[in-house]
């Protein structure tokens, strides 16, 4: 067995080719990842795997196939994921099921944002193009997206995303007992942040659209997050609203892949 790559059976998700379906769902959260599958249609999931964080179901959906896939936090699980799973089955779409934490103050607690472009403020993504490019995700699963919101009748809002790979310092938090620099305090980095047109945080956008952009294998990326938490207001994580949230966030995951499977994409 190579110690670089994988072929046949991927090691960390535990899939093979033909065990997962073109449409892949990606959440942080292994219980999002069941929540999701509850939701395909009765008797219709096919193969289920559960290695470490990677927990992994592939079904249908109102007839059309689709995998959601739970990855754990952050971006080095979500290099993983994508690239093993794009081992597994031809010209995949991603489309990250995900929470955030919103930085422009119009935006609130249960409203949904879809990333029209990943901004990086992690260094997984500086292993394929120059560190702090921004990437676009892919326009037809962008507007896909829209879309199911729209359809949903839920409140979002399009925008750039900054993805980190550090919850507390890197977005900004200093806990106490742990200082942090001084740019990257919450009164340095949002302002900067909002002026370069970045709407939220969150921990693995910038990578999967990096690895979208990058690849030769021909795959499309889009991503839509619940809003947990407004930072300038400093509220969030209200478990009554968290649970609708997730749930509008699925849905429009969902949808999504209805809409691309009917378009013939």
């Amino acid at each position: 067995m190579s110690s670089e790559f994988f072929i046949g059976k991927q090691y960390h998700i535990n899939s093979s080719p033909g065990d997962l379906a073109k449409y892949i769902l990606l959440c942080g959260d292994p219980e999002r990842a069941e929540k999701t599958s509850q939701l395909f249609d009765d008797g219709s999931i096919r193969f289920f795997s559960k290695h470490r964080e990677f927990v992994v179901f592939t079904g249908k959906f109102k007839g059309v196939e689709v995998t959601v896939m739970a990855t754990g936090i952050g971006v080095d699980n979500t290099e993983i994921a994508v690239i093993e799973a794009s081992q597994c089955v031809k010209q995949p779409t991603f489309i990250r099921i995900g929470s955030c934490g919103a930085i422009r103050g119009n935006i609130r607690m249960g409203d949904l944002i879809i990333s029209s472009k990943g901004l990086p403020r992690e260094n997984a993504s500086s292993f394929y193009l120059p560190e702090g490019t921004v990437v676009d995700g892919s326009p037809e699963v962008i507007s896909a997206l829209e879309e199911a919101a729209v359809k949903l009748g839920l409140s979002y809002h399009i925008g750039i995303t900054c993805s980190t790979s550090s919850f507390y310092a890197g977005q900004g938090r200093e806990v106490p007992g742990f200082p942090i620099r001084e740019d990257s305090k919450a009164e340095n980095l949002l302002p900067l942040l909002l002026e370069q047109g970045v709407i939220n945080f969150e921990m693995e956008t910038s990578l999967l659209y990096t690895l979208a952009k990058i690849s030769t294998l021909d795959i499309r990326a889009g991503s839509v997050c619940a809003v947990y938490a407004e930072r300038q207001a400093k509220k969030g994580f209200d478990p009554n609203i968290l649970v609708e949230a997730e749930r509008c966030c699925i849905a429009t995951g969902l949808e999504t892949v209805l809409i691309l499977a009917k378009r013939g994409t």
